[in-house]
């Protein structure tokens, strides 16, 4: 009886448990929902500081196209140092354009040039760029070939004037990847004597019959023809897709002395993680150069790794040969809307037969850097390189690949 009295208690007194924690848990929602709501009253979007703000509206201003005159910090031929310009463009029709611009160097490289541009053409489907204009090296280095150019010491410095006009039509068959490129273009290159220095000029090392090409003044018909596959954006900032090529050039020598056919095999990967926060990004690069029957491929002509955006902790021009190939990688890193970090590793390397293209005996480099960038394009890249032969600090007007 006492068991069964106890059951019945516990059976009466259930339904009052219950409704006192329903009305628990009922008070207790509502103590959330209150607050969510008082925080929600006091949401407030986000203001950045009078710093992001400034900028911000800087780079909105140059890449817009808004601007008529913009800062210009292409170099005129890598290897020149520091650079400074300016350009002035002008629509001459709601889309298609001109643009005229300047930049010079410390150290007297000097560039002109003026560009007609239209990125509409055949529905859509073309962009044609046509190119005037003239450059000045004044301390270009050259280290020698082969198991020569590995010393550093061995620099001898040569300059050159260059005059050049070129056209490029780029064509999209289907507004897809397929991308076919047509270039022509008339140069001749004027070697002068370098600016005195510590470094030598060639012509106190070599002879005409030691180096190719040396005091010679060859005019140029350069064509080319590219093939490719680009998934990319944009070929000048991009953070997915990628870019797989073949580039076959033909300079053809006017006096029949210097000519030389060359074959680029590039292939570029963008790899998104994160949601496009982390990018690993590969690139690599393989040129043959072959001269023509009875000619000669001119030492400065000859296809190089080492610079700026190669080999980053070497000087520009540093390894030249018959053949290059490069290889990079980068770990890309967006820290806002326009700044990105970067850790990249560069190895590469020229040789005189193509049968040595291959892993090793490569150089290479390590090291991080920071990019400033719009949606399309990269106006400011600086990267801190470290090879077997020191640290080197890169300025420049582009992305690396």
């Amino acid at each position: 009886m006492k068991f069964r009295a106890g059951v019945m208690a516990v059976v009466l007194l259930l339904p009052f448990a219950r409704a006192a924690g329903g009305q628990e848990v009922t008070t207790r929602v509502a103590e959330i929902e209150q607050a969510q709501a008082e925080k929600a009253a006091a949401l407030r979007p986000f203001e950045p500081g009078k710093a992001e703000m400034y900028i911000n509206r800087a780079f909105d201003i140059m890449l817009s196209g808004g601007l008529h005159w913009h800062p210009y910090f292409t170099s005129p031929y890598s290897g020149g140092g520091l650079v400074l310009g300016a350009g002035y463009t002008t629509f001459v029709s709601p889309y298609n354009l001109i643009d005229a611009r300047f930049s010079l160097t410390p150290s007297g490289y000097k560039l002109f040039e003026t560009q007609f541009l239209a990125p509409r053409l055949f529905r859509r489907t073309a962009v044609l760029s046509v190119l005037g204009g003239w450059r000045e090296a004044t301390q270009v280095g050259f280290y020698g070939f082969g198991e020569a150019g590995q010393n550093q010491d061995n620099r001898a410095d040569y300059a050159f004037q260059q005059p050049f006009a070129s056209a490029t039509l780029d064509v999209r068959p289907t507004r897809g990847m397929l991308l076919l490129r047509g270039g022509v273009e008339v140069t001749q290159w004027k070697q002068t004597a370098p600016s005195e220095g510590t470094v030598p000029p060639v012509d106190a090392v070599y002879t005409p019959a030691t180096l190719p090409g040396l005091g010679s003044r060859p005019v140029y018909l350069h064509t080319q023809a590219t093939v490719a596959l680009d998934s990319r954006f944009s070929p000048g900032y991009a953070r997915r897709g990628g870019f797989y090529g073949v580039t076959f050039h033909d300079f053809a020598d006017q006096d029949s002395q210097f000519g030389f056919e060359q074959l680029d095999y590039e292939a570029i990967q963008h790899v998104p993680i994160l949601r496009d926060s982390w990018v690993l990004s590969f690139h690599g690069l393989v040129r043959t150069s072959y001269g023509k029957t009875g000619q000669q491929i001119p030492f400065f002509m000859m296809p190089a790794v080492g610079g700026g955006s190669e080999l980053r902790a070497f000087s520009s021009w540093r390894f030249r040969d018959q053949n290059t190939v490069l290889l990079q990688a980068e770990w890309r890193v967006m820290a806002s809307r326009f700044l990105d970090g970067a850790v990249f590793y560069d190895a590469g390397k020229a040789t005189t037969h193509r049968a040595d293209l291959d892993l090793s005996d490569l150089r290479s480099d390590y090291g991080f850097g920071i990019r400033l960038h719009g949606a399309a394009v990269t106006p400011l890249r600086i990267d801190l390189a470290k090879g077997n032969e020191g640290f080197a600090i890169v300025f420049a007007a582009s992305h690396a690949f």
